[in-house]
């Protein structure tokens, strides 16, 4: 499948790919046919980023270079790729934090290598070539698109779940992040046994989630109604939480991050909830001083702990590739934020 150009050690791929928060599956009852309907959304500030160039060798170096490294090899099996590359990493998301990072680094390993071999391959191609989204299409969707997504989820032929909803995230509203940096969320074949023992969602369930997407959350967030949907955010992440508690010691993946959640609500704050496995917990705000007003009572209270609190946006594009050529040894600048 390959169509790589001739050597030319001046062409040079920086890709910015952003962490996405998973927000909860809508329906994992299956009753229509279809299993893990998912929303979520891209954010600013934490991303993988990193540039390629050909080489003579294959040499991956910088933060996540072991998985970088088993991502390239795939890609290069898949399209048949021989030339050499370069790839250099300026930027990881951190790794099993609820932030997406498997499915970031595949897709910026393998749009990086793709373009330097003259393929222009979207997010779902090279997600159905990496075998990503095996369950949620919400990082594939974020890296090709960005805005807040709402999949279609899995059906007996689906290969990468469809986008059957996209809408811009308001530019004025914030999320409040909360790190702890001493757990991990369930991940590996932990996952893939704790999904196997998850207990059966209700019909019931699975229609109230539904309709609270449908006739409250995309709503509200279309007419920026920012309480109303905070409210249906809640709603959707109280049922996650319950329904994943057995698989990860509580409605949180994290007692720490759970105390914060629980003061944060306790303040009148309802946009509260964990992103995927966790334990990365994440709250909403109407602007962007209320959140750092916020995110100083947190760092007081939490002073002398593991928890790390950061403001981020909500982010309207999805992965970002600049193609550039500079003179034999000039070393690539990283992306702008």
């Amino acid at each position: 499948m390959s169509s790589e150009r001739a050597h030319d050690s001046t062409h040079i791929v920086l890709v910015d790919a952003p962490a996405r928060l998973h927000l909860g599956f809508v329906d994992m009852e299956g009753g229509y046919g279809r299993r893990f309907v998912s929303l979520g959304l891209p954010i600013t500030g934490v991303a993988t980023r990193l540039t390629a160039a050909r080489s003579d060798a294959v040499t991956v170096e910088g933060p996540g270079a072991d998985r970088a490294r088993r991502c390239l090899q795939t890609i290069r099996e898949r399209l048949s790729l021989t030339a050499g590359i370069n790839l250099r990493l300026l930027q990881a998301i951190p790794e099993h934090v609820g932030l997406g990072s498997g499915t970031q680094m595949a897709l910026a390993v393998g749009t990086a290598a793709s373009r330097l071999a003259g393929l222009a391959l979207t997010s779902v191609e090279l997600a159905s070539l990496m075998g990503r989204g095996l369950r949620s299409g919400i990082g594939i969707a974020a890296s090709g698109q960005g805005g807040f997504i709402l999949d279609g989820g899995r059906g007996q032929e689906t290969v990468v779940p469809p986008v059957i909803a996209r809408l811009p995230f308001p530019e004025q509203w914030r999320v409040l992040l909360t790190f702890d940096h001493n757990r991990q969320g369930v991940h590996g074949a932990g996952e893939a046994e704790a999904f196997a023992q998850l207990p059966t969602m209700s019909a019931a369930t699975a229609a109230e989630l539904s309709r609270r997407v449908l006739v409250q959350m995309l709503p509200a967030l279309a007419e920026r109604q920012f309480e109303v949907f905070a409210e249906a955010v809640r709603v959707l992440q109280e049922a996650m939480g319950d329904m994943f508690a057995a698989a990860q010691g509580g409605r949180y993946g994290s007692p720490r991050v759970a105390a914060v959640l629980e003061w944060l609500l306790a303040q009148g704050i309802r946009g509260v909830g964990q992103t995927s496995w966790g334990p990365t917990g994440f709250a909403l705000f109407a602007d962007d001083a209320t959140a750092l007003a916020t995110q100083a009572d947190a760092r007081a209270r939490w002073r002398d702990t593991s928890l790390e609190f950061v403001v981020v946006r909500g982010l309207n594009r999805g992965l970002a590739v600049q193609e550039t050529r500079t003179r034999q040894g000039a070393r690539p600048q990283a992306l702008s934020s």
